[in-house]
């Protein structure tokens, strides 16, 4: 499921940088319009920046039951029929199931 992780996060990239254009330019626009006189469109003061947040304590993810590695093992056999994965692929994302 590495491919299916990728494209999240790739979409939260995505995500993150047009929020961030969006935010520059609005507040681009309202110094512009700020120094041509017009009040009503006075940039907001900056925000601080929010305190980082620590991650949570690394704990041990359970170890998954027997109905949960069926159900993952159906799943790579349904992207292997779709052909999102090789036969390789299949194989090793098999082999990574029944090992843990």
């Amino acid at each position: 499921m590495p491919g299916l992780l990728r494209g999240v996060a790739r979409t939260a990239v995505v995500a993150g940088t047009a929020t961030a254009v969006s935010n520059r330019v609005s507040r681009r626009q309202a110094g512009r319009w700020a120094q041509q006189g017009d009040t009503r469109y006075a940039p907001p003061p900056e925000a601080p920046a929010p305190a980082p947040v620590a991650p949570p304590p690394a704990t041990a993810p359970a170890a998954p039951t027997m109905d949960q590695k069926l159900e993952q093992l159906q799943q790579l056999a349904a992207l292997k029929e779709q052909g999102v994965l090789t036969d390789d692929e299949l194989a090793a994302q098999k082999a990574r199931i029944l090992s843990g």
